[in-house]
Formats: C-alpha cells, structure tokens, sequence
C-alpha cells in the first residue's frame, strides 16, 4: 500500500510522473475520473484551514469522489479514540484518507492502520502536498526544474522548510536556506547561509513562508525581530535573476516576511501557487489509486 507522508515518499521518477498528471488534469479537469461512483475520501483537519479544505474537496469532487469531512475536534483522534482505531474505522468508510494534523506520527500510525492510502495534508514536519503545487506552479513559469536555483528566506526550520529541502532536491533543484542560525530545515541536505543577499542572488525562485507557524503565536513578536533582515521586499529582489518568480504557501503577513509590493507585484505567482494546490492534489490522489490496481 502506498502513502504520501513526506516528500521523500516519492522517487524522482515518480515526483515527475505525479507533476505530468497534475498538468493533464488541469487542462481536462473531469476527463480523468478514479473516483467515480462517487468513492469517498475522508478529509480530517486538526488545525485551521482555508486552501487545504478547499482544494481537497474541490479535487476529489472532479476526481467523481464525495469529500467526507471528518471534523478532528469532534473526533478526538487520540484522545476519545486512538489514531490506530480511528485508521480502522475510516479505513472501511473510505478509499483514500487526507490527514492535516500535528506530529508526524499521528499520520505514520494512521498509515500503518488504514489499509487504504493515506495523504499527509500538513503536519508539523511536512507540508508535501504543498511542495507538489510549489513544484507544479515553477515547472508552469520556467518550463522546467532541474538545475533552477530557489532561494528559501526566513524560518526554515518548519514544515515548509524540511519539505524544500526534500523535494527541491528530488526534483534536481538547487535549494539554498537563508536564515539565521539555528533555524535551518531538520531534514535534508540543505545549502545555508546566514545572509538574505548571498541566498537570493541570482535565485530563479525565491520562497518564503509566515515567520510565525501554527502554535508558536506566543512567541511572535520575539520571532519578527529575529527574522526581520529576511523579509522578502523589493530591494532584496533586485539580487534575484531579473525573471525570478516569488511563491508563499500563504496565509502572507504583509510588511513581515514580504512585502506588500512584492507579494501584489507581477513577479508573484502565489495565486497560482494556491490554485495549483488543487491540481497537485488530485494527481497524488489519483496516483495513490492507480498504484492499489
């Protein structure tokens, strides 16, 4: 049984198989339909949503599947009920299930369970399905990805940050983290540096993400003084190739990780960037199903 937990779930082969799906399916949204009858897919989300949820439902709606939200809270997935009876019960209800959630062991152990595949929608360690879309948006804008340099600004020791390092790399990109000390991605052969310049000069791909994640809103005004010379703004932009795109996963915060200029201005994709996450997510959807046949 297949799963997509973390990016390294994928080959390079695969990675590249997944992404070509991606862009059939978006040029022919309902010619491919896996899910019809309509299967169902079991959405769960622990933590706050919008383009998740929504992508989610919307794909597996055009897949012929019915999107069955699972509210997390009122399921009390390892609390009112452990993750492993939980994978056994929705497991027999659904053909696919999309987790977002907290540790990465909750959805490792909702794989181990299921016996159906299993979809990481974010969690604390990795955010995959986003990088498909990241990954899908650039290969639109450059026609390519291998040998392309990214540049990844700010905190990079989050999901968005491990999940680069994965999938740049399979991808055959050039993956470059500036960040101050002590933040860098936990996994994956990284390239850092500490200066925001030296990251971003002559990147074809600059990248950011909120500086203040989920859980760590205490800390906020601790974190923007840290990350602060990190802020993607226009003068920063002029060290990146001249055609440089700019992508954030979004929710943005205007004026702290970029600048409003920037992330309204003509080298942003972000809202393909969003859109994409709905292509992206049916093709592993699709993919994941093929692969039980």
């Amino acid at each position: 049984m297949r799963h997509f937990l973390r990016d390294d779930d994928l080959s390079p082969a695969e990675q590249a198989e997944v992404l070509a799906l991606a862009a059939t399916l978006k040029s022919a949204p309902f010619a491919h339909q896996p899910l019809a009858g309509p299967r169902t897919v079991a959405m769960i989300f622990d933590k706050p949503t919008l383009r998740t949820q929504a992508s989610f439902a919307a794909g597996i709606a055009e897949l012929g599947g019915y999107p069955m939200l699972v509210d997390g809270n009122l399921a009390g997935i390892g609390k009112r009920e452990s993750v492993a009876d939980v994978a056994r019960v929705l497991g027999r209800q659904a053909t696919a299930i999309v987790w977002r959630t907290f540790e990465q062991s909750r959805i490792d152990e909702m794989a181990e369970h299921a016996g159906v595949p299993v979809v990481n929608a974010l969690t604390d360690e990795f955010h995959p399905c986003q990088l498909l879309a990241d990954l899908l948006t650039v290969q639109e804008h450059k026609s390519r990805l291998s040998g392309l340099k990214v540049a990844f600004l700010g905190d990079a020791a989050c999901n968005m940050g491990n999940s680069w390092a994965l999938a740049g790399a399979i991808a055959g990109m050039q993956v470059t983290f500036g960040c101050p000390e002590g933040s860098a991605p936990a996994h994956g052969a990284a390239e850092v540096t500490d200066d925001p310049v030296a990251a971003v000069t002559g990147a074809d791909v600059v990248v950011t993400d909120t500086w203040v994640s989920m859980g760590k809103e205490d800390e906020a005004e601790a974190r923007r003084a840290t990350f602060a010379p990190y802020s993607v703004t226009s003068e920063l932009m002029t060290h990146a190739a001249p055609d440089a795109i700019v992508m954030h996963c979004l929710p943005a915060y205007r004026g702290s990780e970029i600048a409003a200029e920037v992330i309204d201005g003509p080298q942003s994709v972000v809202w393909d960037e969003a859109e994409n996450r709905r292509h992206a997510q049916k093709a592993i959807l699709a993919w994941l199903e093929a692969k039980r046949s």
